[in-house]
């Protein structure tokens, strides 16, 4: 038994992380509610009582999956990228506008709006890329910045140039039938983006871990000293990464506005980049778990906005649930002296075991 918390302590760290964050919801309801347990209900049950409030969970889930891959890709490479909301932003506004000006058979449209999507998203992660890879610049710095640039190029790309002034607020004209993905169970908006989604997080993982680039990623971000010494271009896994994080996260912004929305309506932020580096952290930058973590936070979302509309418990709840499971998955600290006696007992076990033997 212990063998086996030795071996996936992080996993069952995580875990545990988790279940205290719950437990402290729970104690929020019971505060701050007249009534505790319609609350409860509302807040862990609400989002499978209604065929729309669940497929609310994978329609959110889809994009914050994405950017959580995305941001994955470049802390495995051990760069702290926090510009997926930008290239998420960025590329949407602007696979948006070919869509919109553009005519052509469904089977070419959509494949070429989201190329288009991945292509700019892969631009915007080139810069910082390369200015991390050649001048030693702060990818932090440059791509919280480029976040500001992306927000602002896009609302004018779409405000100037393709506004839809006969809508009566601030959006795209919308999307032609041929770029947009449909739904696939009637009654929700469950649309194929959604599927792939998926699919793309699963591919980055065998990516990740079953290709020789992706373990250059890996290695360069485990130790950058003895990945140079075994002969791995570092300037080349830094751009790499980035450019593959920045195309993730313009992949997860234009299906959003296909699946969903029907035309570019963001004047704010959306939040699915910050969202993508929350679910990195709980996934622990591995793309299979980030699945997981993805619909976990989705369903805390959806359970928030159902026991604020229903019970008289804020949304805010969630935020501060996230809080504590970052900050408890984030502490070195949390559990450390819990895993030191395993170690130790599981060694001293051995040396009893060999003591035996001999």
């Amino acid at each position: 038994m212990e063998k086996f918390i030795l071996k996936n302590f992080t996993l069952i760290r995580t875990i545990i992380a988790i279940a205290i964050g719950v437990a402290v919801s729970v104690l929020l309801i019971y505060l701050i509610s007249a009534t505790p347990s319609g609350s409860l209900k509302y807040f862990f049950v609400g989002p499978l009582l209604s065929k729309s409030r669940l497929s609310n969970v994978f329609e959110m889930a889809a994009p914050i999956m994405l950017c959580g891959v995305a941001i994955a890709v470049a802390f495995q490479a051990e760069q702290f990228n926090i510009g997926a909301e930008g290239a998420l932003y960025i590329s949407a506004a602007v696979a948006t506008a070919f869509a919109v000006s553009t005519h052509m058979p469904a089977i070419l449209h959509i494949p070429l709006t989201i190329l288009i999507a991945a292509c700019v998203g892969a631009a915007w992660g080139f810069v910082p890329g390369i200015l991390k890879a050649k001048l030693g610049a702060s990818e932090l710095v440059a791509t919280l910045m480029m976040n500001y640039i992306a927000y602002f190029l896009g609302l004018y790309l779409i405000n100037y140039h393709f506004r839809d002034k006969s809508a009566g607020y601030l959006v795209s004209y919308a999307l032609p039938e041929t770029a947009r993905l449909g739904q696939f169970i009637p009654g929700t908006r469950m649309h194929w983006g959604i599927i792939l989604a998926v699919i793309i997080a699963v591919l980055v993982y065998f990516f990740l871990y079953h290709t020789t680039t992706g373990y250059e990623i890996r290695m360069t971000g485990s130790n950058r000293k003895f990945a140079r010494f075994g002969g791995i271009n570092i300037i080349k896994v830094v751009i790499l990464s980035q450019v593959i994080s920045g195309a993730l996260a313009g992949v997860g912004g234009i299906f959003e506005v296909m699946g969903i929305h029907g035309r570019f309506n963001w004047q704010t932020s959306p939040g699915y980049g910050w969202d993508g580096v929350i679910v990195a952290i709980i996934g622990r930058n591995h793309p299979i778990l980030i699945i997981f973590a993805s619909l976990f936070l989705s369903y805390l979302r959806v359970g928030g906005s159902v026991v604020n509309l229903m019970a008289d418990v804020p949304t805010e709840m969630v935020s501060v649930i996230q809080s504590v499971i970052i900050l408890l998955i984030t502490a070195e600290a949390f559990l450390s002296r819990w895993k030191y006696r395993i170690t130790v007992r599981e060694a001293e076990r051995e040396e009893k075991i060999h003591e035996s033997a001999s």
